[in-house]
């Protein structure tokens, strides 16, 4: 009897080593309380044919539906798998959860899509009432899980107008005219500016700028501007020029290409800005309103690199991933000189991405949300000259990159989306 006692102690000895060890942090499994965590999700991978889009420019836009990004799968291709998009959708949108939001390219409407099966599926439309919008120009925010703000430069493009919906069923619920005014001297607001929501407050930051003259010759009047919002009365209540000679980046495109704003763990606000050099180059800053405050912190910039910023996604920890380009390899959308880095915007310090010891090559596309984040892991895609469009993993908790999955030739990474499957 000892002895079988003995033998059964070292069993459960053994039993409980191996068991430890199966269950190592490596191998947890995800805390399914965890508000962060996505349980059930695919990507959608957007590509152009031929070269990048952005800037309205006249590119097929193709979207695949793909279940997983990891590097154990047959290269991935868009023949007889992907949907052509540019009739109905276009590549500026509004994701949330499972469905897109845009104005799309009827410009006459709001509408809610699924893209399903590689198919466009319309959810649910509505028409403009007294205010319309333009597809492409103009900026959102969510006020709470169904209450998204579309705002936008009007026609004449001298009063900045508004419409509050209920996404659920796209409902108009209100629209308005902001009351701002355009400066001494300026013609005109930028098409778009960038429209962003802070909870910790119950503040909508509208960042705007002016400008004289129209098209590609218009000229900023003044600097980049502030106006705090009261989101249930849309009442403006507070409008102040930054001190910073500057303009937001990707302005147009209010945030439907790329992230340019987030909010972090301390709820501080954060927006990426650009400004001119005394000798004419670009130069990105990362600008902070401290929780709690409407104004920027004069004492802080957040991007101590060169070149210019023209993503940025909040991955928590007081970490961010940006997309920047750097300008002596070319400040073309198609130039070779963009790449993916870390910033850590307590420490104002970045560091690109590398795999092998080595920095991720540098990447042609200007305009990117080719960066998602999901269950700790950011997915990021690199267009590197002379190879096949590469996806990389970044373990955002251990700060590893791996190889994903591969593309085959002839695409060109437009977005990375992470789409909750549709209950």
């Amino acid at each position: 009897m000892r002895k079988f006692k003995f033998l059964l102690a070292s069993f459960m000895a053994l039993f409980l080593a191996f068991g430890m060890t199966g269950c190592s942090d490596d191998d947890e499994p995800e805390n399914p309380d965890d508000p962060t965590i996505i349980q059930d999700y695919h990507f959608d991978l957007w590509v152009a044919l031929d070269r990048h889009g952005g800037m309205g420019r006249d590119v097929q836009t193709l979207v695949r539906s793909i279940n997983s990004l990891d590097a154990d799968q047959p290269e991935i291709t868009f023949k007889g798998v992907g949907t052509e998009v540019n009739s109905i959708l276009s590549l500026e949108t509004i994701l949330k959860g499972a469905y897109y939001y845009q104005v799309p390219v009827s410009g006459d409407r709001f509408a809610k899509y699924t893209i399903t099966d590689n198919r466009v599926e319309v959810v649910k439309e509505r028409r403009f009432q007294t205010n319309t919008y333009a597809t492409r120009k103009y900026t959102h925010a969510w006020t709470d899980e169904s209450t998204l703000v579309i705002m936008a430069a009007n026609g004449s493009t001298d009063k900045i107008i508004w419409t509050k919906l209920n996404a659920d069923d796209m409902s108009i619920i209100s629209e308005g005219t902001l009351d701002i005014s355009l400066p001494q001297g300026a013609t005109a607001f930028t098409t778009s500016g960038i429209l962003t929501y802070r909870k910790s407050d119950n503040k909508l930051f509208y960042f705007y700028y002016a400008k004289s003259g129209a098209g590609m010759k218009a000229v900023r009047m003044g600097n980049m501007r502030t106006a705090v919002i009261n989101p249930s009365t849309m009442a403006v209540e507070s409008d102040t020029e930054c001190f910073l000679d500057c303009e937001m980046v990707g302005t147009a495109y209010g945030e439907l290409l790329q992230t340019t704003t987030f909010v972090d763990d301390s709820n501080n606000l954060y927006i990426a800005c650009v400004s001119d050099d005394a000798d004419g180059t670009e130069h990105s800053h990362l600008l902070k309103i401290p929780a709690g405050q409407t104004s920027f912190d004069q004492s802080y910039d957040g991007f101590t690199a060169d070149g210019k910023l023209i993503s940025v996604m909040y991955v928590g920890g007081n970490k961010v991933i940006g997309y920047a380009r750097d300008d002596k390899y070319g400040t073309g959308i198609d130039s070779f000189s963009h790449y993916y880095t870390v910033i850590d915007v307590i420490s104002k310090t970045s560091t690109p991405i590398q795999y092998g010891g080595q920095r991720l090559a540098y990447s042609s596309g200007r305009f990117s949300s080719r960066m998602a984040y999901v269950n700790h892991k950011a997915y990021i895609g690199v267009d590197a000259e002379g190879q096949k469009p590469q996806i990389y993993i970044y373990d955002v908790q251990t700060g590893q990159t791996s190889v994903g999955a591969t593309m085959a030739s002839g695409y060109y990474f437009e977005q990375i989306r992470v789409i909750e499957d549709v209950k």
